[in-house]
């Protein structure tokens, strides 16, 4: 049964701004290329493709980041949200854990202060991290532990859309697999959809229920996970399965 759409890209086309080209103006470079797919409720698809193939592009301009584009984006949710690669980087080290994870509520702006600590408390237990984590800071945080306050920092606003841009990829291999045992019992828990991003095709393998492979902007193959890995059409899906042997 077709599932209803959570969200929608037709036609797109992304660019960016680098160099110049006349006086004062940056030159205008093509990123993404006519790049189609639906993502449907509950449904995890994989987005494949070597570095600069417009993976974290795509990302950027369906979160809004990026606004250069052309084509038509249609958001079946509200407030999607996205878990970046490097948990680092990404969280304010200036705050505590629990000023970070607050920090969407806030801005949601429709809770008061009780209710915003209680579900910071009630959102932190369910990504494997107790209250005492309330007064910690980024950098006394182990790896696992600060991509656990990433994923609790995107889910507090319970989205059902959630882009994974390489979430796991920094991860030693213990970890990786408990984050993934986390993000797959979010997903059943909350009916979540994710575009999952990664360069590694076993990760994708495991977690995705479709794939779609990209090759300098362009979307080049999309199949089930199945159809991907056991009957691949194009030679550039081939040679990513063949160097990921």
């Amino acid at each position: 049964m077709t599932k209803a759409p959570i969200l929608e890209v037709r036609g797109l086309d992304s660019y960016y701004r680098q160099g110049t080209d006349t006086l004062w103006r940056k030159k205008r470079t093509q990123v993404l290329k006519k790049v189609s797919f639906t993502l449907g409720q509950g449904e995890v698809l994989g987005i494949v493709g070597e570095s600069g193939s417009g993976k974290s592009t795509l990302a950027k301009v369906i979160l809004g980041i990026s606004r250069d584009y052309e084509g038509e984006i249609v958001h079946h949710s509200m407030r999607p949200q996205m878990v970046f690669q490097d948990p680092y980087a990404s969280l304010n080290p200036a705050f505590t854990v629990g000023r970070i994870v607050e920090e969407p509520l806030i801005i949601y702006g429709k809770y008061d202060v009780h209710e915003r600590k209680r579900r910071v408390i009630d959102m932190l237990e369910d990504v494997g991290l107790g209250e005492e984590f309330l007064v910690c800071r980024p950098h006394e945080l182990s790896g696992g532990q600060r991509q656990r306050v990433s994923i609790a920092t995107a889910m507090i606003v319970r989205p059902k859309l959630v882009i994974l841009d390489e979430a796991v990829s920094a991860l030693d291999v213990t970890i990786q697999d408990q984050i993934l045992d986390l993000l797959v019992r979010l997903k059943k828990e909350n009916n979540l959809s994710y575009l999952f991003i990664s360069h590694d095709l076993n990760v994708v393998y495991q977690c995705c229920d479709r794939v779609m492979v990209m090759k300098s902007g362009e979307v080049v193959e999309e199949n089930t996970v199945d159809g991907i890995f056991d009957a691949p059409q194009h030679p550039y899906t081939k040679k990513l399965l063949l160097a990921a042997e």
